[in-house]
């Protein structure tokens, strides 16, 4: 269980500061003051302020009597964003006002210079004072289902709908709320609450500081999503504890609050002051209301309470049980007396000696960061600039920044030869060059990037040579790193897979099931339920095909996995390890993304060119269609990098490795699009193919023809896959030991250590053994530079 599907610790180290975006300022209209409660808009402004001008515009405030209309503006000291508070004359209504309010709109974004900037809404509300404004983009970040709070405004839910039709890209500020909004947007994102781990993680450090009497505690905004109810019914079970209810009262009467002598009310206090407010709580408490206002949040404060180490009591929220449902330090309560009862364990997991929950709350909480929700967005948000104001033509020519295949000058010395120029081997090239050294690259392919290596086609259509590769990771490092050498093209894969006469979702999720089946499933609990009961238990997983029947069943699997698995390995999922098909995931929502990866893009120009770049430097020099043993005894070197088989490196000294190749069909047809995704699997063994590959999808590339690829899985050709059979691995052990006792050597890459590797695990595995073999000076730390660039 994971808290989010997100990215992982590493975000926290990046230097925002350094990073390279797109440079159009940001004017958020906001209906949430930037001196009310710290959340959502300011954490993502704060951000966005750091690489790039940005503006906030809050709803207006009454004028002063007497005076006349203008706006109030500040720039924030700490972070640079630019608050502007409109004031208008009160009573001004309508037409009258929002035609007052696109003047000051106007006259502060002419004001500060800027010129169509990304216009970030949000709120609905704010549409008709800032639908004239040239942007180049429109951004809306719905956090929250607006029309469900008290006192919303009739005319919101048309105004989004508005608002849908004009946006170029849609954020949720949930998955539930994304799940209700999906069909409204082709462009639409689930953003779930993040957290400031290190600024939470305060509270732990002044533990020592709570009280002997119990004590537990809320912050945040106290409306009507509270459950006063709840809270007073807690408070008189246990008189003997503490209850602090932190936070400003807002649209309820203060007179509605429960009144009891271990409840106190202190009012809001500023987000610098939560975690020592924090530090003096042993429980931290979430007691919602369950109401159509609570239906779709997805409280930040449940990663916060977690990250200052403090367990948490919650309601049913359906985004906290989905998240975090599954921690033992969080307990989810729906009548006061299970709220109590929750409390009780709570308290005592925080009182004792047992740290395992904590443990398992850090490890969930490694994949959440307002940085890396900030990079994501930044991401989509620029994809969406681009799309705008430069689309990719048919005739549009890849930049030029230097030959594919760069000459080599034989040097006598090296410092490190490299074999294989491929995702590891460019990679520990550019990191040894980066310190100085002198390299030499070899290929034994006429080209550079390796499986990645991407080409312009006869028609011009930039296909991928070796089958489709898409580019996902949580790592932020990895991706920081490769964004020195590429600009990226935000992208999310999605797969189909014809069954019969159907193309349905692949991986398996609730879509796919109603299609099949005929069903209705409308939640994650029915859809949840019904492969339950279709699930065979096996008592002990051993397999690829025991991982399978006993999540969904023997159907879901001969429909879906045994014909592909057996085409793809040339073997039946009974004989392979069950790593295999637990790398795809079966969903009860909706989601019908292959990867839920923090960072998925494309290079915007090709994997080509990112390689090109990367290894444009004069300390390297290439040769392609080169053997290895043809130079290694021709050249002098201190550092072999073997990126090949291992077991090649060592003549097959016990016998070959088993691999799996695949062979290609390209073809090219007259038409603008072939299929509705980029990939469509044929799960059947009466079809010899495994999928197709419309390249356009990955690219989006403008072209009046359009480019495929057939591909075969075949038992010879260049190794592609290692075979994950236990009998493979006791064979790769023995060459492991060979390969240690080679110290001058790095065995690094999908082949040299025998590994199922992405091109993201590739990247790091190169980047740790860069970083054994030499200490780093705090310079040289790789994605510490430069950030990614859309």
């Amino acid at each position: 269980m994971t808290a989010v599907d997100s990215a992982p610790a590493a975000a926290d180290v990046i230097e925002l500061s350094k990073l390279k975006e797109r440079n159009e300022p940001i004017v958020c209209m906001s209906h949430l003051r930037w001196n009310f409660v710290f959340q959502r808009p300011q954490h993502l402004m704060t951000r966005f302020a750091k690489t790039r001008p940005v503006m906030v515009f809050e709803e207006p405030l009454p004028a002063e009597p007497g005076a006349a209309m203008g706006v109030d503006i500040r720039v924030c000291a700490d972070t640079g964003v630019v608050v502007v508070t409109p004031r208008v004359p009160d009573g001004l209504e309508g037409a009258c006002r929002n035609a007052v309010l696109r003047q000051l709109l106007d006259e502060a974004i002419s004001s500060h210079g800027f010129e169509r900037p990304v216009l970030w809404y949000y709120t609905p509300m704010m549409l008709p004072i800032a639908r004239h404004v040239a942007a180049s983009a429109v951004v809306y970040d719905c956090m929250d289902e607006l029309a469900n709070f008290a006192f919303a405004p009739p005319e919101l839910t048309t105004l989004e709908r508005e608002l849908f039709a004009t946006a170029d890209v849609v954020f949720t500020g949930g998955y539930s709320l994304y799940e209700a909004k999906q069909d409204q947007h082709d462009n639409i994102h689930p953003f779930p609450s993040s957290v400031d781990r290190a600024h939470f993680a305060k509270a732990r450090q002044a533990a020592a500081a709570r009280p002997e009497r119990p004590k537990l505690g809320f912050f945040g905004v106290i409306d009507e999503r509270m459950d006063l109810a709840m809270i007073d019914a807690v408070a008189a079970a246990r008189p003997e504890w503490d209850f602090e209810i932190v936070g400003p009262v807002v649209k309820i009467s203060s007179e509605q609050l429960p009144k009891r002598p271990n409840l106190t009310y202190p009012g809001q206090k500023s987000y610098q002051d939560l975690p020592a407010c924090l530090a003096a709580w042993d429980v931290a408490l979430m007691p919602f209301a369950i109401n159509e206002s609570t239906r779709f949040i997805s409280p930040t404060k449940t990663p916060e309470y977690l990250s200052a180490g403090r367990p948490v009591v919650s309601t049913p929220i359906r985004d906290v049980v989905r998240h975090y449902g599954d921690l033992s330090g969080v307990h989810i309560a729906s009548t006061p007396e299970e709220f109590i009862a929750g409390c009780d364990q709570a308290l005592a997991q925080a009182r004792g000696d047992d740290r395992a929950w904590l443990e398992e709350v850090d490890q969930a909480l490694t994949s959440l960061s307002w940085d890396q929700t900030h990079l994501r967005m930044a991401a989509l948000i620029d994809g969406a600039v681009q799309r705008n104001v430069q689309p990719m033509t048919a005739t549009a020519k890849r930049p030029v920044a230097g030959p594919a295949v760069f000459p080599a000058s034989r040097r006598s010395h090296y410092d490190a030869l490299v074999v294989g120029a491929g995702f590891a081997g460019s990679v520990m090239a550019e990191r040894l060059a980066s310190q100085g050294q002198r390299v030499l690259v070899v290929d034994r392919r006429p080209h550079i990037g390796g499986n990645a290596y991407d080409r312009l086609d006869a028609a011009g259509v930039l296909i991928h040579q070796y089958g489709p590769h898409i580019f996902h990771t949580n790592s932020a490092e990895i991706f920081d790193y490769l964004s020195r050498f590429t600009d990226w093209r935000p992208y999310e894969h999605r797969v189909l897979a014809q069954v019969n006469d159907r193309l349905v979702p692949m991986p398996i999720n609730r879509t796919t099931l109603n299609a099949l089946y005929g069903l209705d499933l409308r939640s994650d609990e029915q859809a949840e339920a019904f492969l339950a009961s279709r699930a065979e238990p096996v008592e002990r997983i051993r397999t690829s095909e025991d991982v399978v029947v006993n999540a969904i069943g023997r159907e879901l699997y001969e429909t879906f996995f045994r014909g592909y698995t057996r085409k793809q390995w040339g073997l039946d999922p009974s004989q392979l390890d069950k790593s295999v098909t637990a790398r795809v995931p079966t969903r009860t929502n909706t989601d019908d993304r292959y990867f839920t990866d923090a960072f998925q893009a494309m290079p915007l120009h090709g994997y080509t060119r990112m390689f090109e770049n990367m290894l444009d430097r004069d300390e390297i020099h290439i040769e392609t269609g080169v053997e290895y043993r043809d130079v290694v005894d021709e050249v002098a070197f201190d550092r072999l990098v073997f990126t090949g088989p291992i077991d090649e490196f060592f003549d097959h000294r016990y016998g070959e490795l088993p691999y799996r190749s695949l062979k290609f069909r390209h073809e090219t047809l007259d038409q603008e699009q072939f299929q509705p995704v980029a990939t469509v699997n044929y799960p059947l063994e009466d079809t010899p193919y495994t999928r197709i590959t419309e390249y356009k999808h990955l690219t989006g590339q403008t072209h009046p023809k359009t480019s495929i690829t057939y591909e075969y899985p075949a038992a010879e050709g260049d190794p592609y896959y290692p075979i994950p059979r236990p009998e493979n691995q006791v064979l790769f052990k023995k060459y492991q030991a060979l390969a240690d006792a080679r110290p001058e050597v790095s065995f690094v890459g999908r082949l040299a250590t025998y590994r199922y590797y992405n091109m993201d695990q590739v990247t790091g595995q190169a980047l740790a053994a860069w970083r054994r073999l030499r200490p780093l000076r705090s310079s040289d730390a790789a994605g510490t530079t430069t950030a990614a660039r859309f």
